[in-house]
């Protein structure tokens, strides 16, 4: 086969069969696509697009371009994907809720970039914890403790990972084809039996409107279903964070309130709404309503607390974090107040831009290679339709330094609209596509 033959093919609007987008991926992998070739097609793709077959078949390629792993497990493999938000720590409650109703989740997450915040750089806010393990290591830990959260290896889907770095560059990043071939294929490595999606929407979120997420959600669970993963997705509202703390040990802060307080937040709402439905399509319930009941009810007595401290343990971290979880994460030297500078609703969040604050004050990375500070962030974040008294608190700050926190007060004031009239709150799951 010839690389540019099959770039011709896209080019003209005609679909390139499922061999040949096996023999590209597989040049991904192995280099024999060059640099200029999987941009072309990265470009050819955006522009002309691929029909459902076409995608199914894309996705299936670069899962095929590694490892596929298998499992000899007495329970169900689920998972749960994010397309990303602030304040969303989500994925630390549900592994473990999961893993207590029967479920097996090895579940491969990534880095924040931009202004969301990464699954891994919370959980690396607990000191000594790796979530860069070997396939057998992640093996073990899932068998033993039900629950594993990691980073893919260079041997899962090898073929996304080089495309996803041309994507960057080439400004083909939005393509909903790419999209999805991305996030399923990493998914679809690890031979999942049940998959839940959550599709964010709002000024948080990378999909601002309806219509996006609605299109990104049926690109997803269409495809993945016909891959032969039963996949649910669940549009959920990100025009203000989940939680009311951005950062990553700030997040562990409120995950470790939420598994060991018993009490009902939007982060153990929707953590319970998808459990609910991976639960379902993973056989362990016959109906959605079963499995939310399940998993609140693990979150609640504090199993959930207990297997997520088993988790951090095998994964490297103290052994009795799930007791005393204050001990360990880091604190940052600076805190200051934000206060209302008059009386008030709170109307509307701008939720990039507090993403953007988490970023400056050190917490997050712009590009892949910056460091992240664990212990900055924002703490206390009032909630849409919230009524403040002029003073009154609306965030706290944490810096590393005078300076910074600062410039992030201004920030924060900036991203949050007070008003007289009592604002519509938006609800926390907008709709389900299955």
């Amino acid at each position: 086969m010839d690389a540019r033959a099959i770039i011709a093919t896209l080019r003209r609007g005609e679909q390139p069969s499922a061999g040949d987008l096996s023999w590209f991926a597989a040049g991904l992998a192995n280099g024999e696509v060059s640099d200029a070739q999987a941009g072309a097609f990265a470009m050819a793709v955006c522009l002309q697009g691929l029909d459902q077959p076409g995608r199914r078949a894309l996705t299936l390629a670069m899962r095929d371009s590694g490892d596929v792993l298998t499992w000899d497990l007495p329970g169900p493999v689920l998972d749960k994907h994010s397309t990303g938000g602030v304040g969303d720590s989500v994925s630390l409650l549900l592994a473990p809720a999961l893993a207590e109703c029967g479920a097996y989740v090895p579940m491969i997450s990534g880095r924040g970039l931009g202004h969301t915040g990464g699954t891994l750089d919370k959980l690396e806010a607990i000191p000594g914890l790796s979530t860069q393990v070997s396939e057998n290591r992640l093996r073990r830990i899932t068998a033993e403790v039900g629950c594993a959260i990691v980073g893919a290896t260079g041997r899962i889907a090898p073929a996304d990972k080089r495309l996803y770095a041309i994507r960057d560059v080439t400004g083909t990043v939005e393509s909903l084809d790419l999209i999805t071939a991305s996030i399923l294929s990493k998914k679809l490595a690890v031979s999942l039996q049940a998959l839940v999606l959550d599709v964010k929407i709002g000024s948080g979120a990378f999909m601002k409107t309806p219509e996006e997420a609605r299109a990104l959600a049926r690109s997803l669970v269409d495809t993945a279903n016909a891959a032969g993963c039963k996949t649910t997705a669940l549009i959920t509202d990100m025009n203000q964070p989940i939680a009311a703390s951005l950062g990553n040990a700030l997040e562990v802060i409120e995950v470790m309130q939420a598994l060991t307080c018993g009490c009902d937040t939007p982060l153990s709402e929707i953590t319970a709404a998808l459990g609910g439905e991976v639960l379902m399509d993973g056989g362990l319930v016959a109906k959605a309503e079963q499995g939310e009941a399940l998993i609140r009810a693990a979150l609640l007595d504090g199993r959930a607390a207990t297997r997520f401290g088993r988790m951090v343990a095998a994964q490297g971290g103290p052994k009795d974090f799930a007791e005393n979880w204050a001990r360990y994460l880091p604190v940052a030297p600076v805190i200051h107040e934000v206060k209302a500078p008059k009386s008030g609703y709170v109307a509307a969040m701008n939720g990039e831009a507090l993403g953007l604050v988490v970023v400056q004050l050190g917490g997050g990375r712009l590009v892949e290679t910056d460091a992240v500070d664990p212990a900055v962030g924002l703490s206390d974040l009032v909630r849409l339709g919230q009524h403040v008294e002029k003073g009154e608190i609306l965030a706290r700050v944490h810096a590393a330094r005078e300076t910074a926190a600062l410039g992030a007060e201004v920030a924060v004031l900036h991203a949050l609209t007070l008003t007289a009239k009592v604002p519509e709150v938006p609800p926390l799951i907008h709709e389900r596509i299955s």
